[in-house]
């Protein structure tokens, strides 16, 4: 239900750790955050993860938060220095898989090299992939494969948008923990499908 309270108001009762004017505020903001930073980021899951961030860091200093300044202003402050942050550690993970590429063999042509390392990280997914129900599957390829928004799948499927989420989760978890640890071709399933 929507609250016809004054942000400062529902900041007021937050800062006394009322619990119901917190989940007004997210009501009021997290939509129109979570396209502010889909607008940068064009990853559904990730803009996802950033709204509950900056709705973690509200409450967690609740108590400090100046009721009478513009709130949308902090609330997207806040929204926009998480996705820079979030830039920040993707441009250094792509600067370890250059690292990854610079430190094979000279003598070895590297595009021979990608190509079975790609060959190797698709065979094992497809693999793995067979080992899901039949529906995760499905999900998996729409999302990965032709690129659909989890809204997309959602309408495609007649299902829930959280039912496509709870399956991309479980998917991604399942396929992580079986790719293993240690080598390229997992270094490669992080930087292909978990991004």
């Amino acid at each position: 239900m929507k609250s016809n309270k004054s942000n400062t108001e529902l900041l007021q009762l937050i800062r006394e750790d009322n619990m119901i004017a917190f989940y007004n505020l997210y009501e009021r903001y997290s939509r129109r955050l979570f396209g502010f930073v889909l607008k940068y980021l064009k990853q559904e899951t990730d803009a996802e993860e950033i709204v509950q961030e900056v709705f973690i860091k509200i409450w967690e200093n609740r108590a400090n938060i100046n009721i009478y300044s513009s709130f949308e202003s902090f609330l997207f402050t806040i929204a926009y220095n998480k996705t820079i942050s979030l830039f920040r550690q993707r441009t250094t993970e792509n600067k370890y898989l250059e690292y990854l590429k610079s430190i094979q063999q000279v003598d070895e042509d590297p595009v021979i090299i990608d190509e079975i390392y790609y060959t190797e990280l698709k065979d094992k997914v497809l693999s793995l992939l067979d080992e899901l129900t039949p529906r995760q599957k499905e999900i998996f390829l729409l999302s990965r494969e032709q690129g659909l928004t989890h809204q997309e799948i959602a309408g495609k499927l007649n299902i829930s948008v959280n039912t496509v989420k709870k399956h991309m989760v479980n998917t991604l978890a399942f396929l992580k923990l079986n790719i293993g640890n240690g080598n390229i071709v997992s270094v490669l399933f992080m930087y292909l499908f978990l991004q």
